[in-house]
């Protein structure tokens, strides 16, 4: 996504305009649009709603594939929120408006039902391939183990196991994606397979009160609390090396400030990993666990810096709440008569917890 360098404050005259197209054709009687962006390995999702006039429908209602782009203009710019294609079309004959929904380009790999066996390529190849096929540009870190070694002494299993005939390409990706501690999403046309939750510079300040150094930009608020993770939490792993004939355990622990309480436990049985890959997948699923504990959720002048997998910061609350998050999903709506807000969603762990790497043990233990 473009980004425009402007940052909304309450009070401020803006002037936003929706800007769509459909099959590269401008539309100039959109009505509103509604595009939710998102970081669950899910496609992001739009909806848009246009009046009839002067734009035909005819092709709209015969063609079985619209290919829509979603964007804004704003304060001298412009940025795309969405290209996708649309998965369900509706027209209103009486009060002349045509109603358009869909999902961006990770439907294509959604929609892709795949049989075959990778075992001699790496994660990254697959990735690339997959792309290729479904007509996206690849922006992709490289791996090395070949995804045959996974599995280790089952040298012949196919990747997908034995339902690969209800299995995705975009399921596949996910698996490699887990297996590699990647992340994998789609923006505009350009499938990104890379190292999951990599360091990047705060994207935005949300701001819940006046203070010195800006002016509130948030119309809503809400925060939220998990007790339940906010407590000292254990990820346990446990495999069976069946090439090094070993069993172990290897654990990653978050322990809240204090240091007391009850230690949850959670614990994952997964065969054939080195006791370093173990230790890496409980480092990931005690991070993925523990950034549930604090969600941030805040309503908005609509702008076009956020994005899922930048963080924010939060200022002005006079809590602990006041730290860094991380975006899940953006949800904005742009309408002609009532302008652009958008909602978004964050979450992260408490600063004042850490995360620990107990030594390793054995099985027997």
């Amino acid at each position: 996504m473009a980004l425009l360098n402007s940052e909304p404050r309450l009070g401020t005259v803006r002037r936003p305009r929706l800007l769509v197209s459909v099959d590269g054709q401008a539309v100039e009687n959109a009505v509103s649009a509604r595009v939710t962006s998102n970081n669950h390995y899910a496609a992001d999702r739009f909806s848009l709603v246009v009046a009839l006039g002067n734009t035909p429908p005819a092709a709209w209602m015969s063609s079985d594939r619209l290919i829509v782009d979603v964007g804004v203009a704003m304060d001298g710019g412009r940025a795309s929120l969405i290209q996708g294609e649309v998965d369900q079309l509706e027209m209103d004959a009486v009060r002349r408006l045509v109603f358009l929904s869909g999902r961006d380009l990770t439907a294509r790999l959604i929609e892709a039902r795949t049989q075959e066996s990778f075992s001699n390529r790496t994660a990254s190849e697959i990735a690339s391939l997959l792309a290729q096929r479904r007509g996206l540009s690849a922006d992709v870190t490289q791996t090395t183990t070949p995804v045959g070694r996974y599995w280790q002494l089952q040298r012949d299993r196919i990747t997908l196991d034995q339902f690969s005939r209800a299995t995705t390409e975009w399921d596949l990706l996910v698996t490699l994606a887990g297996l590699e501690g990647f992340d994998v999403w789609v923006t505009g046309t350009t499938l990104h397979f890379r190292p999951a939750r990599a360091a990047q510079a705060t994207a935005f300040t949300l701001r819940a009160s006046n203070g010195p150094f800006g002016r509130a930009n948030v119309t809503g608020l809400r925060l939220e609390r998990s007790l339940t993770l906010a407590r000292d939490i254990e990820v346990v792993v446990k495999s069976w090396n069946a090439r090094q004939q070993q069993a172990f355990i290897r654990i990653a622990r978050r322990r809240r400030g204090s240091g007391r309480g009850e230690v949850q436990r959670h614990v994952y049985i997964v065969p054939n990993l080195t006791p370093d890959e173990a230790l890496k997948l409980a480092q990931r699923r005690l991070a993925e666990l523990t950034r549930h504990e604090r969600v941030v959720v805040a309503e908005m002048p609509g702008e076009l810096a956020m994005a899922p997998r930048t963080t924010i910061r939060l200022e002005g609350t006079q809590t602990d709440f006041d730290q860094e998050y991380w975006i899940d999903e953006v949800d904005r709506t742009l309408h002609v008569s009532r302008g652009f807000t958008q909602t978004l969603r964050a979450r992260n762990a408490s600063t004042s917890s850490q995360a620990t790497s107990p030594a390793a043990r054995s099985a027997a233990e």
